[in-house]
């Protein structure tokens, strides 16, 4: 193990993420009642142009309105791109009228490291200014070439960020991609054509102690297609995934908890681990197979997991 150690910088639970436009009250309302482990209101590519600044206002007067805490949300809002007129009163007004009811600012497009560091430096000024007792965390949205090529030094800063976001839909404009369906894959690609992008920023989130979290799939009519790109995210380490339908945040809230009986079976490993060490031994064997110190890490990661969706829902 190196010497430099990067422990998780925030723990939260974000097996869904549900994606709400600002410009919709009823849709907000409902949000509040879903199952969802965290909400982001959204400001940016949700809302049009003529719709940002109501669609501000009507975030503004949910948060503050609505007891999140009381329905166990984490709450994030997405602000307009640091290319934009619309990102500097999105987090201005956000924050000083309503900056300690919320958990997170997200930001989109994130190319380089000075993107979280501006957005960090006016979230710095405003709860000094206002006096709030919380400190606000930033979640960034890797979903342009520029980002992805800078991935590892974006999640190396030190920051508040506390997450990345894989925003497929973009990335797959951006660098000109060809897709049948957000999210989705492309039959013509032997495989899944976001592997290497989803591998490469859930690595620098583990090096650097983010949370990876994965994007949206488009077609919430084929609750098969999202549980499949759901595994496949999970199968690599990322931690959740959006979803912009109610009917997706009972997929993902399955699909990113423990298997069944992969809880049992940790508890297990550590007992069977213990017991060697006991005798000392390094290594064990647990149903045939091997376990050693990885082993005991990885049913430590499970355990740790459920534990926190546990105290999560009490």
């Amino acid at each position: 193990m190196s010497h430099s150690i990067h422990n998780l910088r925030k723990m939260r639970v974000q097996r869904s993420t549900l994606a709400v436009p600002g410009s919709n009250p009823a849709m907000i309302e409902k949000a509040a009642d879903s199952a969802a482990d965290c909400i982001f209101l959204d400001i940016e590519d949700a809302v049009a142009p003529d719709d940002k600044e109501k669609a501000r206002k009507n975030i503004i007067a949910a948060l503050n309105d609505i007891d999140w805490k009381a329905k166990n949300k984490t709450m994030s809002v997405r602000i307009n791109g640091l290319d934009t007129h619309y990102m500097y009163r999105d987090v201005v007004d956000v924050m000083e009228q309503a900056g300690d009811k919320l958990d997170m600012i997200l930001i989109p497009k994130v190319g380089v490291p000075a993107d979280v560091y501006m957005v960090e430096a006016m979230l710095n000024q405003i709860e000094m200014a206002k006096g709030y007792q919380n400190k606000v965390g930033i979640e960034a949205l890797i979903e342009t070439p520029l980002g992805m090529a800078n991935v590892e030094a974006i999640a190396a800063a030190p920051s508040r960020l506390e997450a990345l976001h894989f925003g497929v839909a973009d990335y797959a404009a951006f660098n000109k991609a060809r897709t049948v369906n957000i999210g989705g894959l492309n039959p013509d690609y032997p495989g899944d054509q976001w592997h290497a992008a989803l591998s490469r920023m859930t690595v620098a989130c583990r090096a650097y102690g983010l949370r990876p979290i994965d994007g949206p799939f488009g077609d919430f009519s084929d609750p098969d297609g999202f549980r499949a790109a759901a595994k496949r995210a999970a199968a690599l380490g990322i931690e959740g995934k959006w979803a912009i339908h109610p009917s997706q945040i009972t997929l993902a809230n399955e699909e990113f908890s423990p298997l069944g009986g992969e809880v049992e079976k940790a508890r297990r490993i550590l007992e069977a681990l213990k017991e060697a060490a006991a005798a000392g031994k390094g290594a064990a064997s647990l149903d045939g197979k091997m376990i050693d110190a990885a082993s005991e890490r990885m049913a430590k990661n499970v355990i740790a997991v459920d534990d926190a969706i546990r105290a999560r829902a009490q």
